[in-house]
């Protein structure tokens, strides 16, 4: 399967101008695709709601939409009939198999006095595989320090590691079964698990650490059995050898100022050996992130999702 993540900007490409049809061409036939920085109701954007634009171009996959920002953006028509909207920023997942449930969660936000910070969100989906059930994640960290981004990455790991106890979107039994609260299959909160999307740190910071484990001078890498590994490393590549965020010098207030890698894919460690390749597509040109995609094989004749691998 064909995993891709991408940071859209909104649909705005890196030549100012905005094209969801040239998001979607950047995306389209991978299998499960992460998206942040997708908006609806905006003036900037043509107050499109760029969520069921992009479902509408990519009309063959499953989606969930999860909003950070939620702000009234109602009116009064002709008519003056109230039109209820709201002009919203968030996260999305899309998935050539059903997505059987998702949540989302708020994060940690840092309430500035004269910095522009914005509420952030994680998007749970739990999406059907060959080889199983597998729950994958996408979001947005804060872009103004380590320090906003910390109290954010804790609560991810908490809300990940959390998510198999708590069991799926629901679960156990009801007194009475007629009543309709059990109606169909209970869905699977499977251990497996991706987080993807823009971090806003680097791959020598401590957030990076949080999530993949702590260097060792003398042993490198020190991954936890149940903590997380970085899909471009376990590709073949090394961590420093990438760029996701390419610098914008003529535009040192709103961009990167030198290359950075902000984007990533990581898998929980049962998922670690099912990893055949890793690429940043470097020709693309629909944001100012470029789209990070994985291959990671899901063949149920391989094996079904099991165990923690030795």
């Amino acid at each position: 399967m064909k995993i891709v993540t991408y940071n859209i900007q909104y649909g705005m490409g890196r030549d100012g101008c905005i094209d969801l049809e040239r998001t979607a061409r950047e995306v389209e036939g991978a299998d499960i695709i992460a998206i942040q920085e997708i908006e609806r109701y905006w003036k900037r954007s043509g107050n499109v709601d760029e969520v069921a634009a992009l479902a509408d171009r990519l009309s063959d996959y499953h989606w969930v939409f999860a909003p950070g920002l939620d702000i009234n953006a109602s009116f009064r028509n002709a008519d003056d009939r109230l039109v209820n909207r709201r002009r919203q920023f968030g996260v999305m997942l899309l998935s050539k198999t059903p997505i059987l449930s998702s949540r989302s969660f708020p994060l940690p936000k840092y309430g500035t006095v004269r910095q522009h910070s914005i509420q952030q969100v994680l998007l749970e989906g739990v999406i059907e595989t060959p080889a199983g059930a597998v729950r994958v994640y996408t979001a947005h960290l804060s872009h103004l320090a380590p320090e906003t981004r910390i109290p954010q990455i804790e609560a991810v790991l908490d809300i990940v590691s959390r998510a198999p106890l708590e069991g799926g979107a629901w679960c156990g039994g009801h007194p009475v079964p007629s009543a309709g609260w059990t109606e169909g299959d209970a869905p699977p909160m499977p251990h497996p698990a991706l987080i993807m999307g823009d971090f806003n740190f680097a791959p020598e910071s401590i957030e990076y650490a949080m999530l993949a484990g702590p260097v060792s001078p003398r042993h490198g890498r020190l991954h936890r059995r149940h903590g997380f590994f970085d899909t471009w490393v376990l590709a073949g590549h090394g961590e420093q050898d990438r760029v996701t965020h390419p610098a914008k010098p003529t535009d040192p207030e709103h961009g990167a100022t030198s290359d950075s890698c902000l984007d990533y894919c990581f898998v929980s460690a049962e998922l670690s050996e099912r990893v055949r390749s890793a690429h940043i597509n470097t020709n693309a040109t629909a944001s100012d992130h470029l789209p990070v995609w994985v291959d990671m094989d899901f063949d149920c004749a391989t094996s079904p999702l099991a165990a923690i691998p030795r």
